[in-house]
């Protein structure tokens, strides 16, 4: 057996910075096409001994306390109350004191009910009737109801248009990821997170692991060079199939797909789009690098509502010549398996265990819970590990201290990444990030209304020529 080395955290952390000044923070790194070069040593007496990718206060770290800074109060208006949307809320609530919620909104009245009655019962917050909004207009009043943040969660199609609107109105924006299920949404989106920062607003994005302490303290250990230069990476999401619902008498085309969002993709994207993302957003925070090209194949086979595939396979080609394998997958009775996995030319990097192993094998570095252990471990013993909060933990510090952040434009590079694996493997053809930025594809239907939508249009993509 090898001998297992570990390094201290104190040797690889004390020279870890947090970026502070008014300047727009911009997500939580930062996309470019190159590494500064990865020499020296790869010994693990510390990280002076080796070269760091970037250093210590040019890249973003968040602030991971329990709670927020005190300070002004919040109003928030929640758009989309369904379990997501009424799972960011509470999450919201338990980041910080002096928040509340004083607007909801939803497409239907049994969600906005709903919500309304687990924030009286479970936070003694009493949203006024007045304020309880109903249909695919209910997020414009809801903004325009005199709050201070917005909280973004409705199926994926709408948020970009529902991010445009708050920006429009000054509202800072929690936008739950996916942010865009398409090129015209990923445009609307990268153009709004610009007017953003322009007016000075705070727009946190759902990619948790940016918030999730594991994740953070390991993007330094690399950030520092300890697996040296990038040169690839794995992202997998195979698990069971997600919940469906079935449709209900008295509901019409709209209402069934709405209710049954995450099975359709011009709802949800697809769940290489809607939940995916997550993985592939891993390796373009950890890199720096956007896709050039995606070569992807998938197909359906045991979904029972919707239109969407139950797997993907895409080979991602970076920037710099770097490949990305991702898989993804959604079917009961095989094997599941949820993990991110960075090669480099000093060794690799695992979300499965949250553990840097050099070119021999032997671990290297390994992420230390500090809310267990002796010593070191002890120093800081976090009472909030909930990633879902500690994003909001965040958003909230940056609010308060008048701190601009733009998490929308980093999301938007994973997102339109996993918008191109789609795509390949819908069409049987590579595609590129040039191609994919520009094209004119939009997945909202054109009589998009609470009526009976036309079903024809929506139908399983099948890729290449049949003989």
């Amino acid at each position: 057996m090898k001998k297992t080395n570990k390094i201290s955290r104190r040797s690889f952390l004390k020279n870890s910075a947090l970026i502070s000044g008014a300047a727009v923070t911009v997500g939580t790194g930062s996309i470019a096409t190159s590494f500064t070069s990865c020499g020296g040593s790869s010994s693990s007496e510390g990280a002076s001994t080796m070269s760091a990718l970037k250093q210590p206060g040019s890249y973003y770290i968040p602030e991971l306390m329990d709670k927020s800074k005190d300070g002004k109060e919040l109003k928030a208006g929640v758009i989309g109350c369904g379990g997501r949307g009424s799972g960011a809320a509470f999450d919201f609530l338990n980041a910080a004191n002096g928040v509340t919620i004083t607007a909801i909104g939803d497409t239907y009245k049994d969600k906005v009910d709903g919500l309304a009655k687990k924030l009286k019962d479970e936070k003694g917050i009493d949203v006024p009737e007045t304020n309880r909004f109903v249909g695919l207009d209910a997020y414009q009043k809801v903004i325009d109801s005199g709050v201070d943040v917005v909280i973004i969660a409705t199926p994926p199609l709408f948020r970009p248009v529902h991010f445009k609107y708050a920006t429009e109105k000054g509202k800072h924006s929690f936008l739950e990821k996916p942010i865009c299920v398409d090129p015209v949404g990923y445009r609307t989106i990268v153009a709004t997170a610009k007017q953003a920062a322009a007016k000075g607003l705070c727009v946190v994005t759902g990619t948790q692991r940016h918030h999730e302490r594991k994740y953070v303290e390991s993007f330094k250990q690399i950030m520092n060079g300890m697996i040296g230069e990038i040169t690839g990476g794995v992202v997998y999401w195979n698990q069971g199939m997600l919940w469906y619902n079935e449709r209900q008498q008295g509901w019409n085309n709209a209402e069934w797909m709405i209710r049954d969002w995450v099975n359709w993709k011009w709802l949800s994207g697809d769940h290489i789009v809607e939940q995916h993302v997550h993985n592939i957003d891993v390796f373009t925070w950890f890199s720096g690098l956007k896709p050039i090209s995606a070569t992807g194949f998938g197909s359906r086979q045991r979904r029972i509502t919707g239109d969407q595939y139950d797997f993907f396979s895409v080979d991602f080609e970076m920037e710099n010549g770097v490949h990305l394998h991702s898989m993804c997958r959604q079917i009961d009775g095989c094997a599941n398996y949820v993990n991110e996995f960075v090669q480099g030319t000093k060794g690799s990097w695992t979300s499965d265990g949250f553990k840097i192993k050099d070119l021999q094998g032997n671990v290297i570095w390994e992420y230390a819970d500090e809310t267990e252990g002796e010593g070191e471990n002890k120093k800081n013993k976090y009472e909030q590990n909930n990633a879902y909060v500690l994003e909001h933990v965040n958003w909230v510090n940056h609010i308060r201290a008048g701190k601009p952040i733009d998490q929308a434009s980093e999301t938007a590079v994973s997102n339109m990444a996993a918008i191109m694996g789609r795509e390949s493997a819908y069409t049987g053809n590579k595609v590129t990030w040039d191609e994919m930025t520009a094209s004119a594809i939009d997945y909202t239907p054109a009589d998009l209304s609470l009526g009976d939508i036309d079903m024809k249009t929506f139908t399983v993509p099948v890729p290449g020529k049949g003989k």
